[in-house]
């Protein structure tokens, strides 16, 4: 389990992404911080495998929180918070090693996919002998983009949400293309492309089914 550290000063959103974390059975929150001060002084003292980490706050704002967590060569992760959307905010955090990048207001689906993201990076990092040219492509690549640009061409966030709730529901057993396609009203090609899409960026694995008694076809289930 990933340990995750808050660092909010509006106690509203701090208690919302609070909530959003512990909805996602891989994370639990080990503290919450009102600013960037504190925020050092708590992983000084504790561990955290990953921080969500807002930009404006009192004392010490979140790019020089994250450069004081560079500098001190802290292990941490980061997932940066944010109302600024200007370019140069990106390219800052992009260059400070952050995971994801979250405009706000944005929506729990949109967090659990950072956090979905974070675990991809961490499985393709922690499995070397199976790590793939895509995997590592989607890992860089992903970082780079802003999060309302997350996906390639040909990807819709709400069909791909759409699917991916799908696959939540059913996360005890394994699904085709065509059982997933028939339940959420898609043609069998689209949720194919989707389906890979996913298997490409470590959020589902799937695997070959010969047991079907003719062609064999392949079956789908999300990381948990």
């Amino acid at each position: 389990m990933y340990r995750v550290l808050i660092v909010e000063d509006d106690p509203m959103v701090a208690m919302i992404n609070e909530q959003y974390v512990r909805k996602h059975k891989q994370f639990q929150v080990v503290g919450s911080c009102r600013d960037g001060k504190a925020a050092l002084e708590f992983l000084e003292n504790n561990e955290a495998d990953l921080m969500i980490l807002d930009v404006f706050m009192p004392q010490m704002d979140g790019f020089e929180t994250l450069r004081q967590i560079r500098k001190r060569q802290i292990p941490v992760d980061v997932i940066m918070v944010t109302a600024a959307n200007e370019r140069e905010s990106l390219e800052e955090a992009l260059h400070l090693g952050i995971v994801d990048y979250l405009i706000k207001p944005f929506t729990f689906e949109r967090f659990r996919m950072a956090l979905d993201k974070y675990i991809a990076h961490m499985d393709a990092l922690n499995d070397l002998d199976t790590l793939s040219q895509k995997s590592i492509d989607f890992i860089i690549d992903s970082g780079r983009r802003k999060s309302t640009d997350i996906h390639p061409k040909g990807i819709q966030e709400n069909t791909l949400q759409c699917i991916i709730s799908h696959l939540r529901k059913n996360t005890e057993k394994w699904l085709t293309g065509d059982e997933i396609a028939g339940e959420v009203g898609l043609t069998s090609v689209t949720v194919r492309r989707y389906l890979a899409y996913l298997t490409d960026a470590g959020i589902v694995t799937a695997q070959t089914d010969y047991a079907t008694g003719g062609r064999p076809c392949m079956q789908y289930k999300i990381h948990q």
